[in-house]
């Protein structure tokens, strides 16, 4: 299950509360782009569909053109990809994004077999505090490690 990009940013950001595995609506030269490492899940975020169906699209996510790819007319690098999960899992989801002011959060984009998926997790915004609070944590465990590695 080799990971194909991550987005650093949600877990600093955002407190993670709970996560699903979804699939993705690609082209296939996309899919070859994304096998080469040229997404990026920075900046991308998840929503609702705007016609009342009950779907949820991927925004903002960069896929780099594949270069072996040839000649492709008006193609769109952070065109919006629909996620392709449950209509149960939907709902669930929805209703815990209404009901407690939660986000969609794109974490990572992985391989499963041969099919690509998307790491989705229902995440509560940090205050500044919080992210300060995550940065001692970090700093301290560097620390004690550091000094473990000496120690041996």
């Amino acid at each position: 299950m080799p990971t194909l990009a991550i987005n650093k940013k949600a877990t600093f950001d955002y407190e993670i509360l709970e996560t699903v595995s979804a699939g993705l609506v690609l082209h296939g030269y996309e899919v070859k782009a994304v096998r080469a490492g040229l997404a990026s899940l920075k900046g991308a975020f998840v929503v609702p569909a705007d016609h009342g169906r009950e779907e949820l699209y991927l925004i903002n996510c960069h896929i780099g053109r594949y270069k072996y790819a040839g000649k492709l007319e008006n193609y769109e690098p952070e065109r919006s990809r629909q996620l392709l999960l449950k209509k149960r899992e939907i709902n669930h989801l929805l209703g815990k994004r209404q009901e407690q002011g939660l986000t969609l959060v794109p974490l990572k984009l992985y391989t499963r077999g041969s099919l690509i998926k998307l790491e989705i997790a229902l995440g509560k915004g940090k205050k500044k505090f919080d992210k300060r609070e995550t940065i001692k944590k970090r700093e301290l465990k560097r620390k004690i490690d550091s000094l473990m590695k000496t120690r041996r």
